[in-house]
């Protein structure tokens, strides 16, 4: 199997709100090193396509509590596609782990928020460990396939008592914390929480592995380092 060396990566993550920086007509031009987007959810199609149009780079996004699409949680036979909303170059990955060859990334993602109301992509405690659950077989096939289970884990709401709020809708999700101590992922990109404040800090560290708030938009820089498997 052939070793494939880590490059070093700047990542566009972004959640929540649009922001002037990026929604620009000096988009390319401020990022233009850009190797790939993250979204953690609650943006708007346009603001994807903008984006993707003028990058012209991946996007891989999960879905918000107050996104329009939602993953029905009770069906055998849905299929992510189902979600997948109809603008060009955006990857679900929302439930599932997406790989991105050029970039030798592996991302992992679950949306949605802790349930408050009736509303879509909100989940119980337990719902969430369903879920995680369920994800288990592709990262154990990436471990045998790739070398690693993942690269980041890119959520909507964050862990319980890692920038999270204390009211229910912004509470973090416990199962998260386990998902990071057992399968080790060298990021956690989060969004749902709002920072009002610029002196608010947007990262936290557990076991080791950043912790970050994508609210708006935070540029992420990946070293590069080791081998890979391919």
């Amino acid at each position: 199997m052939k070793k494939r060396p880590f490059r070093k990566l700047e990542l566009l993550c972004i959640s929540d709100i649009v922001d002037p920086l990026i929604y620009s007509e000096t988009l390319y031009e401020r990022y233009k090193t850009i190797d790939a987007v993250l979204s953690c959810g609650d943006l708007k199609n346009n603001y994807y396509e903008f984006i993707v149009s003028n990058l012209n780079v991946p996007l891989i996004y999960v879905l918000g509590n107050h996104s329009q699409h939602t993953i029905e949680k009770n069906s055998t036979s849905y299929t992510y596609e189902q979600a997948q909303p109809p603008f060009c170059g955006g990857r679900l990955a929302d439930g599932k782990s997406v790989y991105l060859k050029e970039q030798n990334l592996i991302v992992a993602g679950l949306g949605g928020s802790m349930r408050y109301s009736r509303g879509k992509n909100q989940y119980t405690e337990s719902e969430m460990l369903f879920r995680v659950v369920k994800l288990i077989p592709g990262l154990l096939l990436n471990r045998l396939i790739r070398g690693r289970y993942l690269d980041i884990l890119l959520t909507h709401a964050p862990p319980r008592n890692i920038n999270d709020g204390e009211d229910l809708c912004h509470r973090g999700f416990r199962v998260f914390r386990w998902f990071l101590r057992f399968f080790r992922p060298k990021y956690m990109v989060h969004g749902h929480i709002h920072l009002y404040n610029n002196m608010t800090e947007r990262r936290s560290d557990y076991l080791g592995i950043p912790v970050i708030n994508a609210y708006r938009h935070f540029i992420l820089n990946i070293p590069g380092e080791g081998v890979s498997d391919e």
